[in-house]
């Protein structure tokens, strides 16, 4: 797999491509903004949001305008949940916050890809909700008349709970079902959920059934 690893830290970037190597990646290196919205085409990106020349989630929209279906992970030191959740609306699949082990990068890489991968083997179909429109083959989403711009797990996110709207679906099955495991992403949950409502501009559409899970409202 080729990556772009976006980082200005000699060191970091030289410890990461050493062991994305090992694990059979191809590494390309960008250590600023420039050369990360230059590079050619990848499968995947890893952006570190804190560059010398732009600010990160800046180039996460770039990138993310580019190539709508290239994955991406936001590497950065802020571990706030409104950092998360400002890397996840500016297109990023996944936000892994530093420090972090080479085995849970890895296991998010694995996670985004296999997500892209099914994503390839969906059948032309569509779900209706209300004025809530999903188009599963182009994988597009529409409320009302306006378009939706939903990042890879948002979407995939978006269309578990429609597939059972008006019906809760738990906690550990949105987990199952997006990230393909039950645990280390309790949390990245929560943020997708908070991101996904933002952008769906309603609030109330994606409701929280405490102590159990989600609900999309019906109607």
């Amino acid at each position: 797999m080729r990556v772009l690893l976006v980082e200005d830290d000699l060191r970091v970037a030289a410890a990461l491509s050493k062991a994305l190597r090992r694990r059979g990646h191809q590494v390309v290196a960008a250590m600023t903004a420039a050369e990360a919205v230059r590079a050619d085409p990848v499968d995947l990106v890893l952006l570190d949001l804190n560059l010398p020349d732009r600010d990160g989630l800046e180039v996460c929209r770039r990138i993310r305008q580019v190539d709508e279906d290239v994955a991406i992970i936001a590497v950065s030191a802020r571990a706030e949940e409104y950092d998360r959740v400002a890397g996840l609306r500016a297109g990023a699949d996944d936000y892994v916050v530093k420090p972090f082990s080479m085995v849970e990068l890895q296991a998010r890489i694995e996670a985004v890809m296999r997500r892209t991968t099914r994503s390839t083997r969906t059948t032309s179909a569509s779900l209706q909700v209300g004025t809530l429109r999903i188009d599963l083959d182009a994988r597009r989403v529409w409320v009302a008349e306006r378009e939706v711009s939903l990042a890879r797990k948002e979407f995939d996110l978006l269309v578990a709970l429609a597939r059972q709207a008006g019906s809760v679906v738990p906690r550990d099955r949105l987990q199952l079902d997006v990230w393909q495991t039950t645990w280390a992403t309790r949390h990245n949950l929560d943020v997708h959920v908070a991101a996904l409502r933002g952008k769906l501009d309603d609030a109330g559409l994606v409701e929280t059934v405490r102590g159990v899970g989600y609900r999309l409202r019906a109607g």
